[in-house]
């Protein structure tokens, strides 16, 4: 049993279920109960965790608009119950984060309830065609919006062989020049995922502001983070 009601940071929650699906799969208790009892080993993956960073440049209701058509179009859409939360986060760099968490069902449904589980979903060709399709609806969000910025679902390492070959075909000038800078900033590292650690950081950080003092790592990652940073 949890007891997430004091979570002040979610601006959007909803389920969408299959069509023909029952009543019962929009009522999270009786939705995560039922994938719960489904189970006999006691090691069985429950869900599936999709998450997904908003654009901060979209307002509330063209990011819930993202959200809601992409988890239809590419997991509802396929079978699967979507339970998902849209977190209006404040980053470290006091910029907002708004980013999604979209818990998934593993096995199949209809009226009679979960039937078996579908390894298909498993796949890594359907990850990376997730993450194209996720790239694409968001940058045609930020194009009606009158957003210039777009999202790039690519490895670095694919952005800067592409940054590079651009700028090799430019001739001496400020393109050329701001497509090597472009390549550049990319031969880095991805950025280090935190998960809980990262939250943990991130209320010592705000309880350290608020008690006056200097912020000191709590965890090991945090401490790790720091260094880093420094560098």
């Amino acid at each position: 049993m949890h007891d997430y009601t004091r979570k002040s940071d979610i601006q959007h929650s909803e389920i969408m279920a299959p069509e023909g699906a029952p009543d019962w799969s929009l009522d999270r208790p009786a939705l995560w109960n039922a994938v719960e009892a489904g189970e006999r080993r006691k090691d069985a993956q429950l869900a599936r965790e999709v998450q997904l960073a908003l654009p901060r440049e979209l307002d509330a209701d063209r990011q819930i608009a993202l959200l809601r058509g992409f988890v239809r179009d590419e997991f509802v859409a396929r079978g699967m119950v979507a339970d998902f939360s849209l977190h209006d986060h404040v980053g470290s760099d006091g910029q907002p984060q708004p980013h999604a968490h979209v818990m998934l069902t593993m096995r199949s449904i209809d009226e009679t309830g979960f039937g078996l589980k579908v390894r298909d979903w498993n796949s890594d060709e359907l990850l990376v065609h997730w993450r194209e399709q996720w790239a694409h609806q968001a940058n045609a969000q930020l194009a009606e919006a009158g957003e210039e910025v777009r999202i790039d679902h690519r490895t670095l390492a694919a952005q800067r062989a592409e940054a590079q070959a651009h700028a090799a075909a430019e001739p001496e000038g400020e393109q050329r020049d701001a497509l090597e800078t472009r390549a550049a900033g990319m031969d880095r590292e991805p950025s280090p995922y935190l998960r809980a650690s990262w939250y943990m950081e991130q209320k010592a950080r705000v309880a350290a502001e608020a008690a006056g003092l200097a912020y000191e790592p709590v965890t090991d990652r945090g401490g790790w983070l720091a260094e880093v940073r420094t560098i």
